[in-house]
């Protein structure tokens, strides 16, 4: 094949160049966050992905996912993230599962065969349960807490779970955790930031943005493109600075 990653192999060397290509990485989620993710992981030379989400494109996404343009709006999401990553390398392996993480279907995504979990996902009690199982496999576990009411990256930090400070997703589930008496197995990297802004711009229906799949939102934050960017490229690059690392 064409050597697309000749500049990363560069970097990083032939020996993480061999890792990277034989890593097996699952992104669940990929709005604003994971789809920046999967790119920045697809064009590092990761080549067996698979992603996770069950919703379409709507016009609401195109302010912030790399997925979501005036010609993909009603396109199933995974899909259309799945042509684009063909494009970028068309050698790749990627799976695509149109589902919603949930406790009861949890042994449908078999995550003890992956190296690399990343959650990317919105839904509380989703997203609690997710942490809980993906920190009793044997992978690297990378969490994006939230990232909606933020416009300053420099306060983007990156710290292990119960070290997160000033995120109130991170607090909640925290919280949930605690009233169960329950706690991840092993360390869970998570990327937080501690900025919290207010909507300025009035009110949002969260039935106007609910699809009839996945889970009803209690409140819709703003976000923008830079800062969810940000969190996703920084998800890839913990992955792969582990295996440069290790």
């Amino acid at each position: 094949m064409a050597d697309y990653f000749q500049r990363t192999r560069l970097l990083l060397g032939d020996k993480a160049m061999e890792r990277i290509a034989t890593v097996r990485v699952i992104i669940f989620g990929i709005g604003g966050v994971g789809s920046w993710c999967a790119e920045g992981l697809v064009r590092s030379g990761i080549r067996h992905l698979t992603v996770v989400d069950m919703d379409t494109v709507s016009e609401s996404n195109v302010n912030r996912q790399l997925i979501a343009t005036s010609r993909t709006v009603g396109k199933v999401k995974v899909e259309v993230l799945r042509d684009r990553l063909l494009e970028i390398n068309p050698e790749i392996e990627i799976e695509t599962i149109r589902e919603q993480y949930t406790p009861e279907n949890s042994d449908r995504f078999r995550l003890n065969s992956y190296d690399y979990i990343i959650d990317c996902i919105d839904s509380l009690k989703d997203k609690a349960a997710l942490i809980l199982e993906a920190s009793s496999t044997g992978a690297r576990v990378i969490s994006s807490m939230g990232s909606a009411l933020k416009v300053d990256p420099t306060r983007i930090r990156v710290g292990e779970f119960w070290k997160v400070r000033g995120c109130p997703l991170a607090s909640a589930i925290r919280k949930r955790y605690r009233q169960a008496g329950l706690s991840p197995k092993n360390k869970v990297t998570c990327i937080y930031d501690d900025e919290v802004l207010p909507n300025l711009g009035g009110w949002i229906d969260p039935m106007s943005e609910y699809s009839g799949t996945g889970p009803k939102k209690a409140q819709i934050n703003g976000t923008i493109a830079p800062i969810t960017a940000i969190f996703g490229f920084t998800a890839a690059s913990l992955v792969l600075q582990d295996i440069y690392l290790h």
